[in-house]
């Protein structure tokens, strides 16, 4: 194959595959109602449309510095408020797929926990973050 017609080839699927993955994702966002229901927590509602614009500029901005290796030379406080914005957005994400699917309540019920809900969602967020600090402390050194 010649050089233009394989870099046509590959730009082609590279976008096709961006198109396909990034309308799973936001189908995704869609069905777990994770907009409306940050809006109704918040009592945002005004809002929502900002909350829209920032998920998709930040997958955006996101994506392009992935791809263009973009470097910022900031200290470790700039790292934690990325680690901490990208852990809330994880945690909300798990949080909202879990409510979707009901999965502690029928798990609480199924091991006859009911009235220990509540502990047994903190020993799960306690052994996430346990879980992390090992892996990023201990396992990766």
């Amino acid at each position: 194959m010649t050089a233009p017609i394989e870099v046509g080839l590959t730009l082609i699927l590279g976008i096709a595959g961006g198109i396909a993955v990034g309308g799973g994702v936001i189908a995704l966002f869609v069905v777990l109602d994770m907009i409306p229901r940050l809006a109704q927590l918040t009592k945002s509602y005004d809002k929502v449309h900002w909350y829209e614009g920032a998920m998709v500029s930040g997958s955006l901005l996101g994506t392009v510095s992935d791809f263009w290796n973009w470097k910022i030379a900031a200290g470790p406080m700039a790292e934690a408020m990325v680690g901490l914005f990208g852990g809330i957005f994880v945690g909300m994400l798990a949080a909202a797929l879990t409510e979707v699917l009901n999965v502690l309540p029928i798990l609480a019920k199924r091991l006859h926990m009911t009235s220990h809900l509540f502990g047994l969602l903190m020993a799960m967020v306690f052994g996430k973050v346990a879980g992390s600090l090992f892996d990023w402390f201990v396992y990766r050194q």
